[in-house]
């Protein structure tokens, strides 16, 4: 079964909404312009329940089957918040929001499964429901959390979830995923440095907090060279440096360090965060100040249920021919949440030859939107078969 021919019918209208949702693009929990125009295009494509406020701003319409005899709900979801970032693509429906980008293709996201939606709510040829779920806050904001512990699952009896993202650099009408661990458990973490600020041409009455934070940026490096067994997978970065002061002839008083940690092992996870609070404690103290760490444990790993996988897979084979198995990274995506809390899959779906998510010239192709509403309305389709 190719693309359905409904989505090429339907190509130039949801286009069209893609791109109205690309020129407004709203952050975080703040996607009221969104979460409105999402709820009136499924009032009107005729869904059963349109529910607006879980998780915050998310937005959830379910779609019933022309039977139901199992009492299945399939849920699936799309994310629709921006990035704090300037456009640079130079298009001419380009961000008009200042400093607000739909970088990460979320546009496109919520565009597919609105078409999805729209098909579903025409057709109805599944037995059970489909809940059509549309996330806010994915891009630090753990939206999908809030919606999990909002009640969302057990408010619409979802039995299984299933989430696509865009994969700039995988061919348009191709698919890619795989079982078990796909997206790595995102941690934060900030270091405080405290030292004896002071003149810059007295050093030696002052305890530098520069030179505490430089080599606890260097002995960090070696947790995941020395610490960390090297058949598993770790990142550590540091990507923040600053001081106290940003004048040229005084020693600061403190400096602040931030990075982030990207781990797919949970004991991995444990043992790096342990070794970390050991080695700033104790570079600091050799240096004769202080430093604090305060590490928060953000998403965790996105890892895919094999049987949900596999029909994945199915679905994606189906509709563009193949299924490539997606390579391990270290990215993360708080659609794990959902997956916490309920079977399901999360596969990517081909953008092309695109510039890099998060990039200021990234868009999103329109060309993909008929493959990705094709294998979303195929999962309910082929998951809960029409009696």
């Amino acid at each position: 079964m190719p693309v359905k021919n409904r989505f090429a019918e339907l190509h130039a209208e949801i286009t069209e909404w893609r791109r109205d949702i690309h020129a407004h693009p709203e952050v975080l929990y703040e996607t009221h312009r969104t979460s409105a125009l999402v709820a009136e295009k499924l009032k009107e494509f005729g869904c059963d329940e349109v529910v607006t406020g879980i998780g915050r701003t998310g937005v959830v319409g379910l779609i019933k089957g022309k039977s139901d005899t199992k009492g299945n709900v399939i849920g699936l979801r799309a994310d629709m918040d921006a990035l704090p970032m300037a456009e640079q693509t130079g298009l001419d429906y380009a961000s008009q929001n200042e400093g607000a980008m739909h970088a990460c293709g979320h546009d496109g996201h919520t565009a597919m499964l609105l078409g999805a939606a729209k098909y579903l709510s025409e057709t109805r040829n599944f037995d059970g429901a489909v809940a059509v779920i549309f996330q806010p806050a994915e891009e630090g904001g753990n939206g999908a959390l809030a919606m999990v512990e909002d009640g969302m699952m057990e408010r619409f009896g979802i039995k299984e979830v299933y989430g696509m993202h865009n994969y700039p650099g995988l061919p348009v009408g191709e698919f890619a995923l795989r079982k078990g661990p796909l997206l790595a458990a995102v941690d934060f973490f900030t270091i405080e440095i405290e030292g004896k600020g002071g003149h810059a041409a007295q050093p030696n009455k002052t305890i530098d907090p520069t030179m505490m934070g430089s080599q606890i940026h260097l002995a960090l490096q070696s947790i995941v060279s020395r610490n960390v067994d090297p058949v598993d997978r770790a990142v550590l970065s540091v990507t923040s440096f600053q001081t106290g002061s940003d004048v040229y002839n005084v020693i600061p008083h403190t400096a602040t360090l931030k990075g982030t940690v990207r781990t797919f092992n949970p004991d991995i996870q444990d043992m790096v965060e342990a070794r970390m609070k050991e080695v700033v404690a104790g570079v600091a103290a050799t240096f004769g100040g202080i430093a604090k760490i305060d590490y928060q444990r953000i998403t965790p790993a996105t890892i895919n249920w094999d049987e949900q996988a596999e029909f994945a897979e199915e679905v994606a084979t189906a509709v563009s021919g193949s299924c490539t198995e997606a390579p391990l990274k270290m990215g993360g995506e708080d659609f794990s949440y959902m997956l916490q809390a309920r079977p399901g899959a999360f596969i990517m779906v081909g953008n092309g030859d695109s510039a890099a998510l998060h990039h200021p010239e990234y868009n999103f192709n329109d060309e993909a939107i008929p493959h990705g509403s094709s294998f979303l309305s195929e999962v309910i389709e082929r998951r809960m078969p029409a009696v």
